[in-house]
């Protein structure tokens, strides 16, 4: 695993971006974004919302690829809980199984659960080193 200090959004194009996000669906079925990075890919990706919504729908919050290069990482339960650890460690593994099923060489990784959810790096960052190898990069904005 790298990590870096950048704009996750100087890899499009480059890599896959990979956004954080929670199991909640508004009542017409869209996927809640709450804030940081997910709150910026909706509103660059329209109809971002719908797609992870009805995967959520149909199979539950987990690591998905919703194609555009786009993946998801769930770290919390609903848009008003705080960020899990155990739910950040198995996202991070099927994260990292996406990865290696789809051939991905570079993914962008914002530090997860850390800035708007309040986890402190150095919590976060065991978790991911053992899973994430040299094509991930983690990125403290």
């Amino acid at each position: 695993m790298l990590e870096a200090i950048d704009d996750v959004w100087e890899y499009v194009d480059r890599g896959i971006i990979v956004i954080t996000t929670n199991g909640s669906l508004t009542r017409d079925g869209r996927a809640i974004f709450g804030r940081g990075v997910a709150r910026q890919a909706v509103a660059r990706y329209p109809g971002l919302a719908e797609n992870l919504g009805k995967r959520i729908a149909a199979g539950g919050s987990h690591a998905y690829d919703l194609g555009n290069g786009i993946a998801t990482l769930p770290v919390e339960e609903t848009p008003w809980s705080l960020p899990d650890l155990r739910l950040i460690a198995r996202s991070a593994v099927e994260l990292r199984q996406l990865a290696d099923a789809a051939g991905w060489t570079q993914i962008i990784v914002p530090r997860p659960g850390c800035g708007g959810g309040g986890l402190a790096w150095n919590d976060v960052k065991p978790l991911l080193a053992e899973l994430f190898d040299e094509r991930f990069i983690v990125i403290d904005r």
